[in-house]
């Protein structure tokens, strides 16, 4: 797993006929101290999340292990929406 931000939506009205009705969500990968690390993944969204939101998203071949993902052509996918962070006892994201 790993942790990002979406910062941003893809649009596509041509693609496989598997990812038909996918969300894709762009998400940047972000260190500990939710910097943003400069990669970035294009990821299904399987739980709802939005602009800005801190995200979970896992890559490879568990990201096609949840139920919107499976048997479909995906490399990541969004499992959880973040709301909060702590490290070595300090909080380090907070949801507003």
């Amino acid at each position: 797993m790993n942790i990002g931000r979406v910062v941003g939506t893809v649009v596509s009205t041509q693609k496989d006929d598997k990812l038909v009705g996918t969300k894709l969500q762009i998400v940047k990968q972000l260190g500990l101290d939710c910097a943003e690390t400069g990669s970035f993944v294009v990821a299904i969204d399987a739980v709802g999340a939005g602009q800005g939101e801190v995200v979970l998203y896992a890559s490879g071949s568990s990201a096609r292990q949840t139920p919107i993902t499976k048997d479909r052509p995906a490399d990541a996918v969004i499992m959880a929406i973040v709301d909060s962070i702590e490290v070595d006892g300090a909080t380090t994201y907070e949801k507003n």
